[in-house]
C-alpha cells in the first residue's frame, strides 16, 4: 500500500493501548509483545505479514551468536532504514524504533514513535502503553525504520 500517512500508523498503534503483554502474541486486546504490536500494526496497514517470526525465548537476544542481530535483519528486509543514531535524529510519528539494552547485545525491543518525544510499546509485566521517549530510551536507541510507503 502506497501513501500511508504517519497519523494512520500512530492511530493504529494507539488502538493497541491497554492490550496485555503476552510473549510471542499479536492479537489486539488479547495480548502481544513488542514485536507482536509491530506485526499487528503491519497487518492493519499492509495486510498479510511478509514473514512469520520463528518461536523465540524471552532471553533470545542474550543467546544470539556474536554479530547476529535478528530483529535488525528482519527490519531491514521489510522496513525502510532511517539513519540513526545521529545527534540530530528526531523520531517522526510512525517511525519504528529498535533498542539494545547492552552494547554487546543485539536489538531486543521495538516501539512505534508517536512524535519526537513519545512512543508506544509493549513490555513484560505491563500492557501496551504510550510513554515518553526519555533520555534513558534515547541512550538505548540503536536503529530506526519507517513502514514502506509511509510519508
Amino acid at each position: 500500500m502506497d501513501g500511508i500517512v504517519a497519523e494512520r500508523i500512530v492511530a493504529e498503534a494507539r488502538r493497541w493501548i491497554g492490550t496485555p503483554y503476552r510473549h510471542q502474541a499479536s492479537l489486539r486486546g488479547v495480548g502481544c509483545d513488542c514485536l507482536g504490536l509491530l506485526r499487528g500494526v503491519w497487518r492493519a496497514l499492509h495486510g498479510t505479514e511478509p514473514e512469520t517470526p520463528p518461536p523465540y525465548a524471552a532471553s533470545w537476544a542474550e543467546s544470539a551468536a556474536p554479530g547476529e542481530d535478528p530483529m535488525v535483519a528482519a527490519a531491514r528486509r521489510h522496513l525502510v532504514p532511517v539513519p540513526v543514531p545521529r545527534p540530530d535524529y528526531r523520531p517522526r510519528p510512525g517511525d519504528v524504533l529498535l533498542f539494545a539494552f547492552r552494547a554487546h547485545l543485539p536489538a531486543k525491543h521495538c516501539a512505534i514513535a508517536t512524535g519526537e518525544a513519545a512512543m508506544i510499546h509493549a513490555h513484560d509485566g505491563a500492557a501496551v502503553t504510550e510513554v515518553a521517549l526519555t533520555p534513558w530510551w534515547r541512550r538505548h536507541l540503536v536503529h530506526a525504520f519507517r513502514f514502506p510507503g509511509a510519508d
